[in-house]
């Protein structure tokens, strides 16, 4: 079972590790890390949500994952030093450390956390194969049920109604599936309540649940 990495650390070690960097707080939506660029620092999710996504040929975007708080991004490409293999996109505000390269380094080896994080990366490897998997393979109704549901399970509120600050459109676009088909897909659930327009834009998810139950049924 997927664990985030201050649990598979420790909470003593996470602390010490927060502590090597400021706070900082990075709005909704704001870039955390660039795939492509070099791996220079690492950053430290202590509340919020972010989008792990692949950019592909032409554009097109692939919604691999969503993180939420106690969770390490851009540790792998500090530790094997290559370029970002994603993008990571905060899925709405939040509240970051972002630790430089040589003092993620030094405390790795202090604490020996090399093997700990390197198990953890194969786990989240597996995970976003899954993802890729079902990409091929799930109706669109099941693929858009599964990104609101990490969104959903990644996210700080813990209110029955939770906002999602993506459009139809970017939605559409990490699943791999039309606009229409998205349309088409989100209509009985917002027929049902389960769904709505959020009134600063993106949606509202009511029912998740529902919205899974109902997704699988659908050809």
């Amino acid at each position: 079972m997927y664990q985030p990495h201050l649990h598979v650390i420790g909470e003593a070690l996470w602390a010490r590790l927060r502590a090597l960097a400021p706070q900082r707080i990075r709005p909704a939506r704001s870039v955390l890390l660039r795939q492509g660029d070099p791996a220079t620092h690492v950053v430290l999710l202590e509340s919020g949500s972010a989008l792990i996504i692949l950019a592909g040929d032409g554009g097109a975007r692939t919604l691999l994952a969503v993180r939420g708080s106690g969770e390490l991004l851009g540790e792998l490409a500090v530790l094997d030093d290559e370029p970002r293999s994603a993008t990571v996109v905060a899925a709405e505000a939040c509240r970051v450390h972002i630790i430089p390269a040589a003092a993620f380094l030094a405390f790795v080896e202090e604490h020996d956390l090399l093997a700990p994080l390197l198990r953890h990366a194969i786990t989240r490897v597996r995970e976003s194969e899954a993802v890729r998997l079902e990409l091929a393979t799930a109706s669109v109704a099941v693929r858009l049920a599964s990104a609101l549901s990490r969104l959903v399970d990644a996210a700080s509120a813990t209110s029955s109604d939770l906002a999602v600050g993506l459009t139809q459109a970017e939605l559409s676009q990490m699943i791999g599936a039309s606009r229409n088909a998205v349309g088409a897909a989100l209509k009985p659930w917002r027929e049902e309540g389960w769904v709505r327009t959020a009134s600063g834009g993106g949606l509202l998810i009511r029912n998740i649940r529902a919205i899974q139950s109902h997704a699988r049924t659908q050809p």
